[in-house]
């Protein structure tokens, strides 16, 4: 059992955060912006919650962090009330937001400079990973660092892997949001064209799902697509965020993307629509409006 701070109780970090307690069996002191989330947290998991990330992270062997941003990570770590500001020497703060290379590196250097490490290490799997403990997490930092911090993370993940140092977990991460962009407009264009074309898509699907066109998106999203739902799943706001990184790290590198920068502009069309909290599988919704 180890002492562990979660600072971020959003779709994710809340059931990321209570397989730590239940699964994990570790002490759990909790913290969100929204105090009445992390008094329901301790209401349904224990452990205890704290009035600031600072207060959150004192004492504590692992401080694990899933915010909105950059600028949110920048908040929580290093802001007045951040959690550097009470990280022992030795801990380990491992920062599962899905954020930019650059602040991974940057934070990385100031938890050296004060004594302890950092991990940045997004995650994969969306909300229903995250609530089934089956999550796939990309680590950028140090292999020893990793060894310490693999069997904490391992409550909530799948897959934990070391992908480089500092910042390799969101490169990771953008390769990931890369290719999901471009499976979900082509599984959007298959449905749309079957459809169009007078075919079952059920049992289009039933065939074509394994051969080589198969993937986890075609697997666990074609029913909801064929059948017009949306109101789940990773919202279409958080998806144009991430790409937004991806572009951003794309112009610093000089990698051309440019299915990812067109349907990074679907997405924003999916926005007018009024489809912000749609799953990112709305891209058909698109194609038949």
């Amino acid at each position: 059992m180890a002492s562990v701070a979660f600072i971020g109780l959003g779709v994710m970090g809340y059931p990321m955060a209570g397989h730590l307690k239940k699964k994990g069996g570790h002490d759990v002191t909790v913290f969100n912006r929204t105090s009445a989330r992390a008094e329901r947290w301790v209401a349904e998991f224990g452990g205890a919650s704290a009035p600031s990330p600072q207060a959150a992270a004192s004492g504590k062997d692992f401080v694990f962090c899933c915010v909105g941003n950059d600028d949110d990570l920048r908040e929580v770590t290093t802001g007045p009330e951040g959690a550097f500001r009470e990280m022992k020497k030795g801990a380990i703060f491992i920062d599962n937001t899905t954020a930019s290379a650059e602040v991974a590196r940057e934070l990385n250097g100031k938890a050296k400079a004060q004594g302890f490490d950092f991990l940045d290490a997004p995650v994969s799997g969306g909300q229903a990973g995250a609530e089934n403990g089956v999550l796939t997490v990309m680590v950028g930092g140090e292999q020893e660092v990793f060894d310490k911090a693999r069997p904490v993370i391992e409550a909530y993940a799948r897959m934990v892997g070391l992908m480089g140092p500092a910042g390799a977990g969101q490169l990771t991460k953008m390769v990931n949001q890369i290719c999901i962009a471009g499976l979900v407009q082509g599984l959007s264009e298959g449905i749309h064209f079957g459809r169009r074309a007078g075919l079952d898509i059920a049992k289009v699907v039933e065939v074509i799902s394994k051969g080589a066109a198969g993937s986890w998106q075609m697997e666990n999203r074609h029913k909801t697509m064929n059948e017009g739902k949306y109101d789940f799943g990773f919202a279409v706001d958080w998806m144009r965020k991430d790409l937004g990184i991806c572009l951003a790290e794309a112009d610093r590198n000089g990698a051309r993307l440019p299915v990812t920068a067109l349907v990074d502009q679907f997405y924003k069309e999916v926005q007018a629509m009024g489809g912000k909290r749609w799953d990112t599988s709305s891209l058909l919704a698109r194609l038949e409006k």
